[in-house]
């Protein structure tokens, strides 16, 4: 069964620009790098469109997913009930161009830092606020291949009948062997 998309998310217009100038920035740090920002410009204008073009954010009934690359693409499905965490980061650049820097962690994820990291989506806290709902809309409806929540006292007389079961195989072991 394929899940509904619920949001779509899109990327701010002003992206590009983001990237181009941290990069350029990152350049005219060195003296080496000053040269290399006549490259910088055109492939990095072609090459941050060419990305922008290729990434995606979808919120489904289930899960959150994200495809991005230009050479290598990659596609992440995280689980909503696995994520942990929803981050926005807001550096004094990125306040500038009127982005945010949205983290998603989840449970059980190795390494330090965040899954899934996107720079750019237009309304980043409305996403944010979209995918918690939806994640607590899942947790809060029963899981249909979830087995039903025994009461204590039936769950108590289930331990009691398997003990009393291994007591009797026990028994009937320890009389095999005396044989």
């Amino acid at each position: 069964m394929e899940d509904k998309i619920i949001h779509q998310a899109d990327f701010e217009s002003n992206l590009g620009l983001y990237w181009l100038l941290s990069g350029a920035s990152y350049f005219s740090l060195s003296i080496v790098g000053i040269p290399l920002l006549l490259l910088w410009f055109p492939i990095g204008l072609w090459g941050t469109r060419r990305y922008i073009r290729n990434i995606s954010a979808e919120l489904t009934s289930n899960k959150l997913i994200v495809r991005r690359g230009i050479l290598t693409r990659t596609e992440n499905s995280v689980p909503l009930d696995k994520i942990t965490d929803m981050a926005l980061i807001q550096g004094p650049i990125m306040r500038l161009f009127g982005l945010h820097k949205l983290t998603v962690e989840t449970a059980g994820q190795s390494g330090a830092g965040a899954l899934i990291s996107l720079v750019g989506i237009v309304d980043a806290p409305q996403f944010r606020t979209r995918v918690l709902e939806q994640k607590e809309r899942l947790t809060q409806r029963p899981h249909p291949a979830s087995p039903s929540v025994q009461p204590d006292d039936a769950l108590l007389q289930n331990v009691v009948e398997m003990a009393a079961s291994l007591k009797r195989i026990e028994a009937l072991l320890s009389q095999k062997l005396n044989r």
